[in-house]
């Protein structure tokens, strides 16, 4: 028997904390963009068995690839980069997968950023002939300040004026001299004890293997409330003593539950230690720069992912492409070479496609269409899924048959 769009994501996130799971079911809820980001495995669900999209070379993949998990970071070198920087869904995949949830994103997302049909292909096609001229080229590059160009570079030059105090006392109060994480305000919430106590005795087994170990002192823990797709996942921010007095530094440690992908890769895998591992190797390898901090951690049976909580990691606020379709075309632009850049890094690695074959891939053209044909054509059962979604969940917030937990 068939399930339902309800029965299907309730199976997928069954076990989560039910006061962030709320907040999930509340975003998704909004518009079928979001409702698309916190549904990955909706898509690879339905990807279909036999097609000829499989056939694409072998990729290192992000996994969960649309226009939100792309933004700017400060890496180890302290320099401040914009790339993918979500990798939790990665695994050895056909390219097509990355390339359709990325063009379906693009579709789905026209209402949402209010462009036209016309103007999303344009920037489909413009996406799309990034990521094969770079992929011709068969070299890896990186974007950054001096690099970057349109929304990105106002990005880049915003965020040289943000300075790590002020978001520190953003994100933070004093009581009784000592600095406090602040909650309610819709990034953190209370933690329980014990899981305070699992956090702090993790920050100090990984300071014990670090140059300065007082660094990760841990003043306070809070879970975490930040993207759509890994709400209710185990997830805390981290204030931490840092440099001395007032020098605090704030980190993200996040449960690894496993790639929505895995019930449906078909490629052979690493067999990785845990699933931090995987997401920490598999950033590592496709960034230029890997974020400060990256490191995977173990308790018990649970792997989390260890990363610094920067004033400098945003994405991007495209709905201020303001009418302008130029601005969004570079956006395009420059996505589609990250792309690119990443599939060539992870070249010949493990059962990806070698550089050669990446291209010879760019180089070609029987590819494109049938990749255009299915994501313009799967967006509209994206639509169709998020409109069954709330319309049980109800827009007004008001009681339905949907279980009371996903009430916000």
């Amino acid at each position: 028997m068939t399930q339902s769009i309800i029965e299907r994501l309730q199976a997928f996130n069954q076990g989560r904390d039910p006061e962030r799971l709320a907040l999930k079911y509340g975003k998704m809820s909004q518009d079928a963009f979001a409702f698309l980001r916190g549904s990955c495995h909706l898509f690879y669900e339905d990807w279909p068995k036999d097609t000829p999209l499989d056939d694409t070379p072998a990729a290192w993949i992000c996994g969960d690839l649309h226009l939100e998990n792309f933004g700017s970071y400060k890496g180890d070198n302290r320099l401040v980069y914009f790339d993918i920087n979500d990798f939790d869904e990665s695994a050895l995949a056909p390219a097509a997968w990355d390339l359709a949830r990325f063009l379906t994103s693009v579709w789905v997302a026209g209402e949402t950023l209010k462009f036209d049909d016309k103007q999303s292909l344009s920037l489909c096609h413009g996406f799309i002939e990034a990521y094969a001229a770079e992929l011709s080229a068969g070299k890896s590059r990186w974007i950054e300040r001096s690099t970057a160009e349109g929304m990105i570079k106002d990005l880049l030059k915003g965020l040289k004026k943000r300075s790590r105090e002020e978001f520190i006392g953003k994100r933070t109060w004093k009581h009784d001299g000592e600095r406090r994480l602040l909650l309610g305000d819709g990034r953190a919430l209370k933690t329980a004890d014990e899981d305070r106590e699992k956090v702090v005795h993790l920050l100090d087994k990984f300071a014990e293997s670090q140059e300065e170990p007082g660094f990760f002192i841990v003043l306070d823990v809070a879970n975490r409330i930040a993207g759509v797709g890994s709400l209710g996942v185990e997830r805390y921010v981290i204030l931490v003593k840092g440099k001395g007095e007032d020098g605090h530094y704030l980190l993200d440690l996040k449960h690894q539950p496993g790639s929505s992908l895995q019930p449906y890769l078909r490629l052979a895998q690493p067999k990785w230690k845990n699933q931090a591992e995987r997401v920490v190797c598999l950033q590592e390898r496709g960034q230029a720069i890997a974020p400060a901090f990256l490191a995977s951690m173990v308790i018990g049976q649970r792997s989390y992912v260890l990363r610094e909580l920067l004033p400098t990691q945003d994405r991007l606020s495209l709905e201020l492409w303001n009418g302008k379709l130029g601005r969004l075309e570079k956006v395009m632009d420059a996505m589609g070479k990250l792309v690119a850049w990443s599939h060539l890094r992870g070249s010949g690695r493990a059962g990806s496609a070698i550089a050669d074959q990446w291209i010879g891939f760019g180089k070609r053209r029987d590819w494109r269409k049938p990749l255009f044909d299915y994501a313009r054509a799967y967006s509209q059962q994206v639509k169709k899924d998020w409109k069954e979604f709330a319309k049980v969940y109800g827009e007004d917030g008001s009681e339905t048959d949907f279980p009371k937990v996903v009430q916000v």
